[in-house]
Formats: structure tokens, C-alpha cells, sequence
């Protein structure tokens, strides 16, 4: 009979450590749950880190000014004209951009090759720091042009304003059929939101054929 109470007061520690237990276990698997919660999150976002990090090295070339233009531009922030000017891969526009204000007294001269059957692509929105010259082929590659937007057959020089902000980038790709598509390439391009109000003292030349043998 002495030994019953000692019994009882066992059987009740022993109880006492069983819960203990049960109560350290469930916190263990919740906490170990969580954990999977967060490497699971942490996996699910990765592949977007690394998307957008792809495609920030899928755009070649740099978003400065040509060396000789560097002191005639400041860079300054204008999100929506930024947007504006990028592109989706294959859909054309820029790859990437700076958005950029001439300085004041500003002297800089701008290039657009144009469609001569469209009148108003005459002042349209992409143009360039170089004259084009060399091969047709090549113009419409570095500047991911397709043929079924312009056949090129006009040139018109500009000069930029004072105080007007542009987009400096380098071209997006574009896909031009199921047979062309042009890559991103690293040649600067300049997107001008309203060109009329934007440029002056404008120049246009008409494009001619001009052959060179071919050697075989």
C-alpha cells in the first residue's frame, strides 16, 4: 500500500514528459515547415531574378552617348519616356535607354532614313547620330529596321534643340517574318517623342540606286 502513491506520482512525471515531447515535436515540424515555406518561395522567385538578369545581358552596348556627344547631353529621370521608347525581344524599339536633356547652346545634329510613300514618317520618332552609308542590308540589321516598315529611300538630317529630352539606347530585336529576324544590337539609337517641335534647320536628300560588283 506505501508503494502506490510513489506509483501514481511516476505514472503522472512519466505523463508529464510524454506531452513535453509531443508539444517540442510539433513545434519542430512546424518550424521545419516554415523553413520549406521559405526555401519554397525563395525557389519561385529565383527564375525571375534570374530572368530579368538574363535580360539585362542580352542587350549589348551601353546607354551612354557617342564619345563625341558626351559633353552635349546631362542624363536626368523621366520614367514614362523611358517606357515609352523600350521593346519586348523581336518587337523592336530599344533593348535598353537613358533618358538624356541637351544642354543649353547645344549644337547636334540627327539622322532618320525614312519612308519617302509616308509622309509623316518624315519627322518620326527613331533617329540616329550617324548619316547612313554602306550597305542597305547592314543599315537595316544594326538598326533592326524591316523592310516592311521603310524602304529607305529618304534621308532627312535635324538639328536637336536646347533643353529637349531624348532616349539614348541601343536597339531591341526585331522579327521581321518567320524567316528574318534581326538581333539586339549595340548601335545607338535616339528616340525623340515629337520630333516636329523638337528638331529645326532640317535637310532631306532623296535615296538612289547605287551598284557595286559583286565578287565571286
Amino acid at each position: 500500500m506505501k508503494h502506490k502513491p510513489v506509483q501514481k506520482y511516476g505514472e503522472l512525471i512519466l505523463k508529464y514528459l510524454i506531452t513535453i515531447l509531443f508539444i517540442l515535436s510539433g513545434y519542430g515540424c512546424a518550424n521545419y515547415s516554415t523553413k520549406d515555406s521559405a526555401n519554397e518561395s525563395m525557389a519561385t522567385k529565383q527564375p525571375d531574378t534570374q530572368e530579368q538578369s538574363d535580360t539585362i545581358t542580352q542587350c549589348p552596348g551601353n546607354t551612354d552617348p557617342p564619345i563625341e556627344f558626351a559633353d552635349k547631353f546631362e542624363a536626368v529621370e523621366d520614367t514614362a519616356l523611358l517606357e515609352t521608347a523600350l521593346g519586348q525581344p523581336k518587337d523592336g524599339k530599344l533593348c535598353q535607354g537613358q533618358v538624356y536633356k541637351a544642354k543649353e547652346n547645344t549644337h547636334v545634329t540627327v539622322y532618320r532614313a525614312w519612308n519617302s510613300t509616308n509622309p509623316n514618317s518624315k519627322m518620326g520618332k527613331w533617329w540616329a547620330f550617324q548619316s547612313p552609308e554602306g550597305k542597305v542590308s547592314q543599315y537595316r540589321s544594326v538598326y533592326e529596321i524591316c523592310y516592311q516598315w521603310s524602304p529607305l529611300d529618304k534621308l532627312t538630317h535635324c538639328t536637336l534643340k536646347s533643353d529637349v529630352k531624348i532616349v539614348i539606347g541601343t536597339g531591341q530585336s526585331a522579327e521581321c517574318s518567320q524567316y528574318l529576324t534581326y538581333p539586339a544590337s549595340a548601335e545607338k539609337q535616339i528616340y525623340i517623342e515629337d520630333a516636329s517641335i523638337s528638331l529645326s534647320d532640317c535637310a532631306t536628300y532623296d535615296g538612289e540606286f547605287s551598284w557595286k560588283a559583286v565578287m565571286e
